[in-house]
């Protein structure tokens, strides 16, 4: 499944980013209206978006005032296509600006909670909601005057237009954020928008989800042979699980123990996917090259890029033995299977005219003379829906709900080069604190807990009566729903004295345990 993916005869929900963290988190609450969702750049233009066929569109927030020199405008044309359109914070101000209502500084400025006041019947999308309730607000520039033919229906004691909506026309929009979990109703709101004025069918569910990728990607294997390298994680467990449906013994997932792995991960592979899946799995011991290659290399992203070469490199070598002991009748091995998942593909700068923010070594750090065609059928899909679709292929809870762990492994959470000592105390350290997280049963309510080594660094301390100089360890648990965004977790200060003692009891060379306090953004999870 691609990352241009349709269901059955609608196409797709196409969120226009004009620059808002919540553009991603937009798509996903529409997935979660069961219906199909991209996110696409404001440069878009209309032809391109006609050419998408797309069910609705909907305008995102941004940062930008729509009367300043430069700020990201709605082509008037849009509205003339019949496509439904909801505009979301700055959305629902350019929308009104192109269709000539008033968009004014007033001087006040809403951020954060607001009162909404509901306005007669509430129309559409407020009609039998609370006359009064809480939204999520982030303006400075406020709608006074709605657009000719539409229905204001709701405002608040700064916002005189917070909403309205025509409904004959399929055009609607809302001046707060509902997709926000502060916004309690902004959910409802936008199903409605879907379902009720958009007129769009409920059909992305987690088996028409399979059901659409073993298809897609029957029709672009064919008949040939594939080759899927799996991590242990979830993301690559599933994607490998799908193409397994799809291909059967076409396919032969490679487990590359590559060195910078947690401890007991390759048992757990071995053990419990080719138990749950019956997939044919090769083992290779890579650990003396991926070291070899990191020697001396301090820099994140260098290093993400030499991890996903040598993967690559690792995954052609394997497929060439492979393909030698089927001998000349074998058929050739074209594809290579990857876990590759929406984030992943914004974040690197693909999918929505996004930043670079990092390259996966999945999507940004695939080397130029890649010898394989690409399968993703997870490119198009957050976390939460791979774990559904986990489920939905009856692999076992302790592969859909593992915690996820990046492909460059432990190799990016040791800040500065990597060595078999540095890993040794890593692997340490972080197996301490999975035990104690799992000991207290807190492995469900955090998204993750990367261990992190200071490898460069180091700090007084004093163990027995000695004068210690040895390495800080960090701990990064965070919450979060896709990634794209988090927040730290408040762990109990119990549970962290437990770890903290431990590593600083149990593993050489480190003491001292910090914990990061910093949500994303501004801090990505992961520390390189």
């Amino acid at each position: 499944m691609s990352g241009s993916a349709t269901h059955g005869d609608q196409g797709p929900v196409l969120v226009v980013d004009y620059g808002a963290q919540y553009a991603q988190l937009i798509a996903r609450r529409v997935r979660e209206a069961q219906v199909y969702s991209e996110v696409i750049p404001h440069t878009t233009s209309v032809e391109e978006i006609v050419r998408r066929n797309p069910a609705a569109v909907v305008l995102s927030g941004g940062p930008a005032s729509v009367y300043a020199e430069g700020a990201p405008q709605v082509d008037p044309a849009l509205f003339d296509t019949g496509i439904p359109v909801f505009g979301i914070c700055y959305g629902f101000q350019a929308m009104t600006s192109a269709l000539g209502g008033t968009v004014e500084r007033t001087g006040t400025r809403e951020y954060g909670r607001a009162d909404l006041t509901v306005s007669g019947e509430g129309g559409t999308l407020h009609e039998d909601l609370p006359s009064h309730h809480p939204v999520w607000m982030s303006h400075g520039d406020s709608v006074t005057k709605a657009p000719e033919g539409f229905s204001v229906t709701a405002s608040t004691e700064a916002t005189p237009v917070a909403a309205f909506e025509n409904v004959e026309r399929r055009l609607a929009g809302v001046q707060y954020h509902p997709e926000v979990a502060h916004s309690p109703h902004g959910q409802e709101v936008l199903r409605r928008f879907l379902h009720e004025i958009a007129g769009i069918r409920p059909q992305w569910t987690t088996a028409s989800i399979v059901d659409d990728t073993v298809a897609a990607i029957r029709e672009q294997i064919g008949d040939g042979r594939a080759i899927c390298g799996l991590s242990g994680g979830v993301d690559s467990a599933v994607a490998a699980a799908l193409v397994h449906r799809a291909i059967g013994d076409r396919l032969t997932c490679v487990f590359v123990d590559h060195g910078l792995l947690r401890a007991g991960e390759r048992a757990q592979v071995e053990r419990d996917f080719v138990a749950a899946t019956g997939v044919r799995l090769v083992t290779v011991d890579a650990v003396d090259r991926f070291l070899s290659a990191l020697q001396g290399v301090t820099d994140p992203e260098q290093k993400r890029k030499i991890i996903g070469r040598e993967f690559i490199r690792v995954f052609e070598e394997t497929a060439r033995n492979l393909q030698a002991e089927a001998g000349e009748s074998g058929e050739q091995i074209d594809f290579l299977v990857q876990g590759t998942l929406y984030p992943d593909v914004v974040e690197s700068g693909g999918g929505s005219g996004a930043a670079n923010i990092k390259s996966h070594h999945n999507v940004g750090g695939l080397p130029d003379d890649l010898q394989f065609e690409l399968v993703e059928p997870l490119r198009a899909l957050f976390k939460d829906e791979v774990r559904r679709v986990g489920t939905e292929l009856g692999l076992p809870e302790t592969i859909v709900h593992r915690q996820p762990f990046p492909g460059p492994g432990l190799g990016i959470r040791i800040v500065g080069e990597v060595t078999a000592e540095r890993l040794a105390t890593l692997r340490a350290a972080d197996q301490i604190a999975r035990e104690e997280l799992s000991a207290a049963g807190l492995d469900r309510e955090i998204w993750q807990c990367p261990v992190v080594l200071l490898a460069d660094v180091r700090s007084v301390g004093v163990q027995g009566d000695f004068r210690t100089y040895g390495h800080p360890i960090v701990l990064r648990p965070v919450s979060s729903e896709d990634a794209m965004t988090a927040d730290w977790t408040r762990l109990p200060y119990e549970v962290l004295e437990r770890v903290s003692t431990r590593i600083t009891n149990e593993v050489p060379d480190v003491n001292r345990v910090t914990l990061d306090v910093t949500s994303k953004p501004p801090g990505t999870i992961e520390w390189e």
